[in-house]
């Protein structure tokens, strides 16, 4: 499995999302500052879903 890091995190203590192809089709997102922590999953309809809401800001007020 290869992890790709968000290109809006940096290495010095930025936010850090990751995202990897999983071989079952499924989409895994993880904070690559606590891997160890685990994973979400998603379908990729899932995934398109989660980012459209991301972009129109579905989850400004959660943080």
């Amino acid at each position: 499995m290869i992890w790709r890091k968000s290109s809006f995190s940096s290495d010095q203590g930025g936010n850090c999302v990751e995202v990897a192809a999983l071989a079952d089709g499924l989409m895994a997102v993880r904070d690559s500052k606590a891997p160890e922590a685990g994973t979400v999953t998603f379908t990729r309809a899932g995934m398109a879903a989660w980012i459209d809401g991301i972009k129109a800001g579905e989850f400004d007020g959660l943080t």
